[in-house]
């Protein structure tokens, strides 16, 4: 692994962030054992492609996203914008003026060597630049659900067998200042 470098897409690179969604989302699907869920899978890398065409179409206004490079090669991805529906609906509006980070991937290769923490310290530092002071997260991923349970504590909302026996969905509010 050379030197990281975070920073905002290109319009040009579109193409290679497009496989970067495909190669991260698929093995996550794979990893929690989600394989056979291929409408599933298929809606979550277009959400991610429609969240990348708001954020070149917005200049980052409605969507911001930056990503981590190894030289040339995109390593992981991370974003903040609108609230997702779960967050607005479940909490009856209560998180529909606070920005939602997501879109958090990091390319199997480079997994558990601090990237991470790399895109979240970006994102917490963009969203400070832009004067806001907290943000929401929700997570459906039981394998991601441990790494964010240590990262942010107890979730607002625990959502359990939301998604079926045994798969549940947390939500978490943070303050900047927290973090």
């Amino acid at each position: 692994m050379c030197e990281i470098e975070i920073r905002r897409p290109k319009i040009d690179e579109q193409n290679q962030i497009y496989e970067f969604f495909n190669l991260v989302i698929t093995h996550t699907y794979q990893k929690e054992g989600l394989s056979e869920l291929k409408d599933e899978l298929n809606d979550e890398i277009e959400t991610k492609k429609k969240f990348l065409a708001d954020d070149f179409a917005s200049k980052g206004g409605k969507r911001f996203f930056l990503f981590a490079y190894d030289e040339n090669q995109i390593i992981g991805s991370i974003a903040y914008g609108e609230p997702n529906s779960i967050l607005v609906e479940v909490t009856k509006g209560q998180l529909r003026h606070i920005p939602e980070v997501g879109s958090m991937l990091v390319h199997p290769h480079y997994q558990n060597q601090g990237i991470g923490n790399m895109l979240l310290q970006a994102i917490y530092q963009a969203l400070r630049n832009k004067g806001i002071s907290e943000f929401c997260f929700d997570s459906g991923y039981q394998q991601a659900q441990i790494i964010w349970t240590k990262k942010f504590g107890t979730p607002l909302v625990f959502l359990e067998n939301y998604w079926g026996e045994n798969s549940h969905h947390m939500i978490w509010r943070k303050n900047l200042a927290d973090v």
